[in-house]
């Protein structure tokens, strides 16, 4: 009994190990997930009494439980079945498909996170770049929205910057889920976004099975009433004018929505416009067929200089804010009263008639949508040199022409944003960001649009060519 037993050190450390995480695991974890459960559920309990639209119990259930819910779901099961005699593949093999398609499409959304970091987040990184503004809203019909609604805002895409600065401003009142690209899915963007409600679409992806799971997810999630931003144009403009728009996700939606249910599902118009889109020259690229790839190691690069050559702007007390990112709101649209006036649902008609009827609808959504994007100080500079590229402008001239658009644009309703309320202020400071860049010179008190720099001026200027009657030249 008093012999001296040796054991290899490799062995001694395993056991000590083994023992440490099961004390870890019986004592110390239940404690720490209970301060966390504790810490979420006191959030929610705040968050719950201000928002507007309160939390969805779809948006709080555990991801593992909606992760097999839509994993076993009917329609999907039944997708399954018809992918394995289509493939002469085994259940086993396609259902493990399935379940993984499920935990990469499923949101980890966390409540803390969302409203305590993420508040932090969206609000340091909006106002440290912009001036924040929200130009215009229908705060009357937008108060008239049920607050048992299935909530979408349907916003424009310019910048990837969208989505936090939609986020910001509405953070008191809702809590968003928007659909992120495969271009996230690397640490520790995936998992911050995931934990924010995000999630992940394989955008063009062609295989049936895939697109069953990601249909039935967002059919389930607006059916629990889970407030979403969709951008219908499917990816960022690259010229700066409208895309069209995709049908992908709203299609999801509209054909299993049912107007006589107690829930209806309304659309918001969201309009956005910047000064200064951060990654409008990489977006310009994109035009040119003979502009090179950059790999991910040349995009981070390229990356990491602009933050540092603006941190030494910083350092140097020469930097200045990316002028103003202003956000319109329209007017809410009812798909009830719409599937009523136009004597219409979704659910009952043939696929092509469907695909047909969501087109036309996703095209006034837009309609929408343009309707209300800000006309901001740059783009509206922009707009002047645009017209006649080879002309010098004195100060007169341009302060004559932008008078002239602002009163064509206000005479037809156009979201105008005009800083202070002052004319001369906006000319000046859209000037300003326009000269600070080398996009626009000056030389003998006149002032050019810089040749190498036309395709940028031009971009701006087309965020708000809509509005008026005769067109840019492409």
């Amino acid at each position: 009994m008093t012999d001296t037993v040796n054991l290899p050190t490799w062995l001694v450390i395993l056991g000590c190990a083994f023992i440490f995480w099961a004390l870890l695991d019986h004592l110390l974890l239940p404690s720490v997930r209970w301060y966390f459960r504790r810490r979420v559920n006191i959030v929610i309990q705040e968050v719950n009494k201000k928002l507007d639209l309160q939390l969805p119990a779809f948006k709080l259930t555990k991801r593992k439980v909606i992760v097999d819910r839509l994993t076993y779901d009917p329609q999907v099961l039944e997708a399954v079945t018809q992918y394995c005699n289509e493939n002469d593949v085994p259940k086993d093999v396609a259902m493990e498909k399935v379940g993984r398609y499920a935990k990469e499409i499923v949101p980890s959304f966390n409540a803390y996170v969302y409203f305590r970091i993420g508040r932090w987040l969206s609000k340091s990184i909006a106002r440290l770049l912009y001036r924040v503004r929200i130009g215009f809203a229908d705060e009357e019909a937008l108060e008239k929205v049920d607050s048992q609604s299935s909530v979408v805002f349907i916003m424009n895409h310019r910048s990837n910057m969208d989505y936090i600065l939609l986020a910001y401003l509405v953070i008191n009142r809702v809590a968003l889920s928007f659909a992120m690209g495969e271009w996230a899915r690397f640490w520790p963007v995936q998992q911050l976004s995931c934990a924010l409600g995000a999630f992940c679409v394989r955008r063009g992806s062609k295989n049936p099975l895939y697109r069953r799971v990601l249909e039935r997810y967002v059919q389930m999630s607006t059916e629990a009433g889970v407030v979403q931003a969709v951008y219908p144009e499917g990816k960022l403009t690259m010229d700066g004018r409208l895309c069209p728009p995709r049908i992908g996700l709203l299609d999801y939606m509209l054909r299993s929505f049912d107007p006589s249910k107690e829930r209806d599902l309304v659309f918001i118009p969201v309009g956005v416009n910047y000064d200064r889109v951060l990654e409008d020259r990489t977006l310009l690229l994109g035009l040119d067929p003979k502009a090179e790839i950059k790999s991910t190691p040349g995009t981070i690069k390229t990356t990491l200089s602009f933050i540092l050559h603006n941190f030494w702007l910083m350092m140097r007390g020469k930097w200045h804010r990316f002028g103003y990112a202003i956000v319109n709101f329209g007017t809410p649209i009812s798909m009830r009263d719409y599937l009523e006036n136009h004597k219409v649902d979704f659910r009952n008609i043939e696929k092509e008639e469907r695909i047909e009827k969501v087109q036309e609808l996703a095209q006034e959504l837009m309609d929408e949508v343009s309707e209300v994007i800000p006309v901001a100080p740059v783009p509206l500079i922009s707009y002047v040199f645009a017209e006649n590229p080879e002309k010098g402008f004195s100060d007169l001239e341009i302060k004559a022409r932008v008078q002239s658009l602002i009163d064509e644009l206000e005479k037809q309703g156009a979201p105008v944003y005009i800083p202070r309320s002052d004319r001369d202020y906006t000319i000046e400071v859209g000037l300003r960001m326009l000269t600070l860049r080398h996009i626009v010179l000056e030389n003998d008190q006149l002032y050019y649009a810089a040749p190498d720099d036309m395709d940028v001026l031009q971009y701006y200027a087309n965020s708000i060519s809509h509005f008026f009657k005769s067109t840019l030249q492409k």
